[in-house]
């Protein structure tokens, strides 16, 4: 069965750092774009990063990039580091690609930023 796995959600402190983890069972995700979101409580899932197939990279907030996307096609995984973590990073963030004409999600792992 295809599908994503997240992992690497936590609780930090605020000012710390996490790196969370999509790995593709099924799903070659080299041969895709990857793109992370994130949805806080309340509010709608919101777009993070995208690393594309090639391995160029965007963020949505490209002027003060906290955090950095990037792949490993040997473990055909695909990676978020986040610095510098504040409290309105708190959220459930998704892993997403489009796979076969499909978008797939990956179950979202838990991020909580105290202070």
């Amino acid at each position: 069965q295809a599908q994503l796995v997240e992992s690497g959600g936590g609780l930090v402190q605020a000012g710390g750092s996490l790196r969370l983890s999509c790995a593709g069972s099924g799903i070659l995700l080299s041969t895709n774009g990857v793109a992370w979101y994130r949805q806080a409580p309340g509010k709608q899932r919101e777009w993070v990063a995208t690393v594309a197939s090639g391995g160029a990279t965007n963020y949505a907030d490209s002027e003060n990039p906290r955090f950095h996307i990037w792949r490993d096609n040997a473990e055909n995984t695909v990676y978020l580091q986040m610095t510098d973590l504040q409290i309105q990073d708190t959220a459930v963030y998704y892993c997403n690609t489009n796979h076969r004409g499909r978008q797939y999600w990956g179950q979202g792992t838990q991020v909580t930023v105290s202070s």
